[in-house]
């Protein structure tokens, strides 16, 4: 007997679905939150998906032709979408306040404009939450203010620290029993 991964129950025959980006081995009752996988063992295929398996021979192939330069690109780390991304500035609720508060708008003006809830212009000010991609677009068009920082500053500042050997572990960790 085999436990489902999502509620806990003993069930003898898991199905195997993946709900929300995560594969997991669930019991029948569970399997309606999620689509199921289904393993093709005969294709000789290494992946599990369908989609993913006509694009993952084609990968496969034309990287056999290229033999000589398959084992440089390994080496290097792969570029993913996360990485063209700016992160949210850490001090966004006061720059959306104060931008608010000099355009001369109430809470609830703004979120009327941005055809947005007040509740989460609040939320937004009080640092509570986030503001979504299309929230935060709204906010800088309107406003005229920035609400990113770009994630390569920290990066580069923090490789220099380290790579003239300045800093060591004991001058940035605080320790607590001390």
């Amino acid at each position: 007997m085999v436990q489902c991964e999502m509620c806990g129950t003993e069930t003898s025959t898991p199905k195997t679905v993946k709900i929300e980006g995560a594969e997991l081995d669930v019991c029948d009752s569970c399997a309606d939150f999620g689509t199921e996988v289904r393993t093709e063992e005969s294709s000789g295929s290494s992946s599990k998906y369908s989609t993913s398996s006509s694009s993952g021979t084609s990968e496969s192939s034309s990287s056999g032709s290229t033999s000589g330069g398959s084992g440089g690109g390994s080496s290097r780390r792969r570029r993913d979408m996360f990485d063209e991304m700016d992160e949210v500035a850490a001090d966004y609720d006061q720059r959306i306040r104060e931008a608010r508060e000099s355009a001369g708008l109430s809470q609830e003006d703004l979120a009327g404009e941005l055809n947005e809830k007040a509740s989460l212009i609040r939320k937004l000010e009080r640092g509570d939450m986030l503001p979504s991609d299309s929230v935060q677009k709204k906010l800088e068009r309107k406003l005229d203010i920035s609400l990113s920082e770009g994630i390569s500053d920290d990066d580069t500042e923090w490789e220099g620290g380290s790579s003239t050997g300045s800093y060591t572990l004991g001058d940035v960790v605080t320790r607590k029993d001390s």
